[in-house]
C-alpha cells in the first residue's frame, strides 16, 4: 500500500469541477481527478488491502501459538446406592450432591517447516496484487491522456471545418454577387450554396463528436458526463524516444512482466512448499489446570488438583498413498507452464513495443511531409480564392483547392495526435507513463 501511494497521491485538488466552465482543464489536473475518483482504482486499492490482511492472517496461523482458556462449573443431585467389598450391606444415600469446578489454559504450538516457504509465497501474492493496482493506475493515466488529446484533436478538427466553412461562405458570396451581376450562371451559385450547406452539416456533426469526446473523458475521470470544461488547443509531443531505452526500461518496469516474474516465483515456492511438507513437524503443548470436585457419596468427598502439564511430539509422514508425490509432480508441471508463459509474454512485450515504435517513427516521418503539404495546400487555396474572385478560375478549381486544404489540415493534426497516442502507449509499455520528458507544443500556424 505504501508503494501505491506514489501513484495515488498526486496532490490535493485546489478547485472543484464546478469551476471548469471558468478555467481550463490541463492534463495534469485531469489525471489528478481520475486518480482521485476512478472506481477501478479504488477497487484495486481495496484488493491490495485485502491481500495484505490475508498475509497477516497467514502469518498468525503459521507462526503464532493457539491458546484457549476453559472454565467449567457443574452440579448434580442423585440418589446413590453403594456396596463395598469389606461391607456387603448396601449403603443408600438420598439426594447426594456433587460439585465440580474446572479451569484450564491450554497452549498449542505446531511448527511446520513448509510454513517459512508459505510466508514467502503469500508475500509474492501480495506483491502481485500491488502490481495489479499499479496497472490499473497506469491504464487510467494512459486512458485519460489519450482521451484528453483526442478531445483536443476533435476541437482542432472543428476549427479546420470552421475555417473551411468560412471559405465556403466567401465563395458563396462571390458566386451570388457574380450571379446577380450577370457575370456567372445560376449553376455556379447553386453549387456554391450546396457546398456551403454540406460544410455546415460537417461542422454540426463535428460538434456532436466533440460532445462525445467530452463524455468519454468525463467517464474516465468518474465525473458527470455533462460536466463542461475548457482544454488547451495544443497537442504536446515529447522528445524523440529510442527503441533501446524503451525495451531496457520495459524489462525493468513493465508491471505485467513483473507480475509474470512473481507468478513464476509463486509456482516455484508452491513446489518447495510441498517438498518441505515431508520434513518432521514439531508440536509443543502446555496447560495449566485448576480442578476442584466435591461429592457427598464415595470415598473422596473432595478432590482438588492444581498445576502445569507440558510436552511435545515430532511427527513424520511415512506414507500418504503417493498423493504428495503426485501433487509435487503437478506443481512441477505448473512451474514449467509459468516458465512458458513468462517467455511468451517477453516475446509479446517486445513485439508490442516494436509495433508501437514502428508506428511512432512512421508518424514522425509523416509529420514533416504533412507540414510541407499543409503549407502548399494553404497557399494554393489562397491563390484559387483570388482567381475565383477575379473570375479567372472556375468553382470546381476553387472547391478542389478547398478540399485539398481540408484534407491536408486533417492529416497534419491527425499525424500529431497519432504520434502522441503512440508515445503514450510506448510510455505505458515501458513503465515510464509517469516520467514523460520535457514537452514541445504543436499548434497549427496562424492564418
Amino acid at each position: 500500500m505504501k508503494k501505491l501511494a506514489f501513484f495515488i497521491t498526486w496532490g490535493c485538488l485546489l478547485t472543484g469541477l464546478n469551476a471548469f466552465a471558468q478555467e481550463s482543464l490541463d492534463l495534469e489536473k485531469a489525471i489528478q481527478i481520475g486518480l482521485e475518483k476512478n472506481l477501478q482504482i479504488k477497487i484495486s486499492v481495496e484488493n491490495v488491502t485485502q491481500r495484505e490482511i490475508d498475509e497477516k492472517i497467514g502469518m498468525g496461523d503459521l507462526f503464532m501459538p493457539q491458546v484457549d482458556a476453559t472454565y467449567l462449573r457443574s452440579f448434580s443431585q442423585e440418589d446413590v446406592t453403594q456396596k463395598f467389598v469389606n461391607d456387603p450391606a448396601p449403603r443408600q444415600i438420598d439426594n447426594a450432591k456433587s460439585r465440580n469446578e474446572n479451569f484450564n489454559i491450554v497452549g498449542i504450538y505446531g511448527f511446520r517447516p513448509e510454513s517459512v516457504v508459505t510466508m514467502k509465497r503469500l508475500g509474492q501474492l501480495t506483491e502481485i496484487s500491488d502490481l495489479e493496482a499499479k496497472i490499473s493506475v497506469e491504464n487510467t493515466v494512459a486512458g485519460i491522456s489519450t482521451a484528453y488529446y483526442r478531445l483536443i484533436l476533435e476541437l482542432q478538427r472543428y476549427q479546420v471545418l470552421k475555417e473551411t466553412l468560412t471559405l465556403s461562405r466567401a465563395r458563396l458570396n462571390i458566386a451570388k454577387a457574380q450571379y446577380e451581376l450577370g457575370g456567372a450562371g445560376k449553376r455556379d451559385f447553386l453549387s456554391a450554396e450546396v457546398d456551403y450547406n454540406s460544410d455546415s452539416s460537417l461542422l454540426l456533426t463535428q460538434e456532436q463528436i466533440i460532445q462525445n469526446a467530452r463524455v468519454n473523458l468525463n467517464e474516465l475521470m468518474a465525473t458527470d458526463p455533462n460536466e463542461a470544461f475548457m482544454v488547451k488547443d495544443t497537442i504536446t509531443v515529447g522528445e524523440i524516444l529510442t527503441l533501446e531505452d524503451l525495451q531496457e526500461n520495459a524489462f525493468l518496469e513493465n508491471k505485467l512482466l513483473l507480475i509474470n516474474q512473481r507468478l513464476k516465483n509463486v509456482a516455484f515456492l508452491q513446489r518447495r512448499e510441498l517438498q518441505a511438507s515431508r520434513l518432521p513437524i514439531l508440536n509443543l503443548n502446555g496447560s495449566y489446570v485448576n480442578n476442584t470436585a466435591n461429592s457427598d457419596a464415595g470415598f473422596l468427598i473432595q478432590n482438588q488438583r492444581q498445576g502445569f502439564n507440558y510436552g511435545g511430539n515430532i511427527t513424520v509422514n511415512l506414507f500418504s498413498g503417493l498423493t504428495l508425490n503426485r501433487r509435487i509432480q503437478s506443481a512441477r508441471a505448473q512451474e514449467r507452464i509459468q516458465d512458458y508463459a513468462m517467455d511468451e509474454y517477453e516475446i509479446q512485450l517486445k513485439s508490442d513495443i516494436a509495433r508501437a515504435y514502428n508506428t511512432y517513427q512512421n508518424n514522425l516521418s509523416l509529420l514533416n511531409i504533412e507540414k510541407m503539404n499543409y503549407a502548399v495546400a494553404r497557399e494554393n487555396t489562397e491563390i484559387a480564392l483570388e482567381r475565383f474572385r477575379l473570375g479567372i478560375a472556375s468553382y470546381l478549381e476553387f472547391r478542389d483547392a478547398q478540399v485539398n486544404l481540408l484534407t491536408a489540415e486533417n492529416r497534419l493534426i491527425t499525424s500529431v495526435f497519432q504520434i502522441k497516442e503512440q508515445e503514450i502507449e510506448l510510455m505505458r509499455l515501458s513503465g515510464k507513463i509517469f516520467f514523460e520528458n520535457s514537452m514541445q507544443e504543436f499548434q497549427l500556424p496562424e492564418n
